[in-house]
């Protein structure tokens, strides 16, 4: 028999889900022993009920949490509902099966009440290394074996009691033993975290009253999903844009998405998008369907949390053998670089029919910069520690039909991903940020204009610091919408200013000198409208604040920017 369930305990079952997952991503971050985990949450956390559908999730990677999903499942389809156990944990990292790169790794766990298996936790976090021919970032591997140790499905904690073989297996493959071990088990500490919360829920209301409350909390959001749709005219729309290329080959990707409305329904197919590439771009197929909700949520609904209502009314065609079906042995450390242009195409592809809710493009890609090398103390002698650094770098965003774009922005698949703060960096390793600002000049213009990128100037304080980089996005850079224009894009500078200065947006271990120094340029948003109508005003403001130089507003805007007036203010 159906509970009937007042809206109130609805709202209240609803916010217990999203907050048993915020406490899961505080222990997350508490017990990791990776900064890529714990500064930089490069992780995503999330409740989902026995059929894998999600109940509750916090602010994380919006590229992972649309396919944890898909692991479980996978799971499932091997052992069987009955081949769980209370207490259980599972891993797995294969590419093939979550889509991302191996060093992401999903972790899961059945959640028992009163015997029955109810629901499931699940973490995926990057540790940054599990074995591979790179310590730091790779840009050149040309197949999967060359990336890591792949993890099929196993269980990590069996009932309740840890494997220490796989334990031991795991942390002897990672550069850092002991951190590698530590995020597991942080990990699994956050699934424990979200199963103990819930069953607080169960305990509280029943079972009965919670999966009754859940339905209703999967038919309002499958409701809001089709009444926005429908709104929106039947047509197909289609956008087109390049990656750079695919780290090794030098020839540039294509990603194609046609989007068909029909009534309430919506597909995205990416027949057309080049297919599976020599060097690391290649995206799994659940990763690939994860970047189309993404694309889906900004435009669809966007107020409302995800639930496993949602997407109903989705539909995503993945062309075989294309960027977005990988398939052993295809390479995929960078998987996600198509990701991003191909949400914002869903964007571009639209925008003729919802102008007032689509964005111009964002600079669109992570902007990875990496320093490996070893500390050294200041006798010169060795320290025990080796160090690896991997830094995303913000970027501006696109403007929209009633406001700018937002500057120094991390980029849009990577959701709540943070970059390092300066302190952290230097405090850490043995680097030294001469510079970091907003880079002037590097929006899109428009009536209203693309965010700003931003310079990062890195100096190496020791000989022998390889450098590693993974720039994207110069080849399509952010483009305007309605006459904006399209922003300038990325480029890392190599001993800038000097005869041996270097113009690179991609390299895999290039040794420096102590004393060298790397500038990294990232890209701007697109600009949204004509430039000539943007209000002097806020012309003027820019001016004033640096984010373009006079000569931008007088070549560009067409406005002359009044002298600046004395202040007080260092800038």
């Amino acid at each position: 028999m159906t509970a009937t369930v007042s809206p109130i305990v609805v709202e209240v079952i609803r916010n217990g889900f999203n907050s048993a997952a915020e406490e899961m991503s505080v222990s997350l971050f508490r017990g990791a022993h990776t900064p890529v985990i714990y500064e930089a949450k490069d992780c995503a956390v999330g409740l989902y009920d026995a059929r894998a559908r999600l109940l509750g999730q916090a602010p994380g990677l919006p590229i992972f949490l649309g396919n944890i999903q898909a692991c479980i499942e996978h799971v499932t389809a091997k052992i069987g509902l009955d081949g769980y156990a209370d207490g259980d944990v599972f891993i797995l990292n294969d590419a093939y099966i979550q889509g991302s790169h191996l060093t992401d790794i999903t972790v899961l766990a059945p959640i028992f009440v009163d015997g029955a298996l109810v629901a499931f936790a699940a973490t995926r976090a990057d540790g940054g290394h599990l074995g591979g021919k790179d310590l730091g970032v790779s840009t050149g591997t040309r197949h999967i074996y060359e990336e890591g140790l792949r993890i099929p499905p196993v269980r990590l904690v069996k009932a309740g009691v840890p494997d220490e073989e796989i334990f031991d297996i795991l942390a002897l493959n990672s550069f850092f033993h002991a951190a590698r071990r530590g995020d597991l088990e942080a990990q699994v500490a956050a699934c424990y975290k979200g199963a103990e919360r819930l069953r607080a829920l169960y305990r509280k209301f029943g079972r009965a009253v919670v999966e009754a409350a859940t339905a209703d909390i999967f038919r309002q959001s499958e409701e809001l999903d089709r009444r926005a749709v429908a709104a929106i005219p039947d047509g197909t729309y289609t956008a087109t844009g390049l990656i750079d290329d695919d780290g090794v080959s030098g020839t540039p990707v294509r990603v194609r998405v046609a989007v068909r409305v029909t009534g309430d329904e919506i597909a995205v197919d990416l027949t057309g998008s080049s297919a599976a590439t020599p060097g690391p771009v290649n995206s799994g197929q659940v990763q690939a369907i994860s970047a189309c909700r993404v694309a889906f949520k900004e435009l669809i609904n966007p107020e409302a949390p995800v639930t496993g209502g949602n997407f109903r009314n989705l539909t995503v065609v993945v062309p075989e053998g294309s960027v977005f079906d990988a398939r052993e042995p295809a390479p995929v450390q960078w998987y996600y670089t198509p990701l991003g242009l191909l949400i914002d195409l869903v964007q571009r592809a639209l925008a003729p029919v919802l102008p007032e809710r689509v964005a111009a493009a964002h600079f669109g890609d992570s902007m990875i910069v990496s320093f490996v090398g070893t500390a050294r103390d200041a006798g010169g002698a060795e320290d025990a520690e080796d160090f690896v650094l991997i830094d995303a770098e913000a970027g501006g965003w696109g403007a929209f039909h009633d406001g700018d774009g937002q500057d120094g922005m991390i980029n849009v698949i990577n959701g709540d991903f943070k970059n390092l703060p300066i302190e952290f960096v230097e405090n850490k390793f043995p680097l030294t940020i001469e510079a970091y600002g907003l880079r002037q000049d590097s929006e899109g213009a428009g009536r209203f204009r693309g965010g700003l990128g931003v310079h990062k100037t890195f100096r190496v304080e020791q000989d022998g610091t390889a450098l590693s980089l993974w720039l994207d996005r110069s080849l399509t850079p952010a483009w305007g919408l309605f006459g904006g224009h399209d922003a300038t894009g990325p480029v890392a500078v190599v001993a800038p200013g000097t005869p041996d200065e270097r113009r690179l947006n991609k390299i895999t271990d290039l040794r420096l000198a102590a004393g060298q120094r790397v500038q990294v340029l990232t890209g701007g948003g697109g600009g949204y409208g004509d430039p000539g109508e943007r209000d002097p005003a806020h012309v003027a403001r820019d001016v004033a604040d640096e984010y373009i130089s006079p000569h931008r507003a007088r070549d560009v805007y067409g406005r002359t920017a009044p002298p600046r007036p004395a202040t007080n203010d260092p800038r």
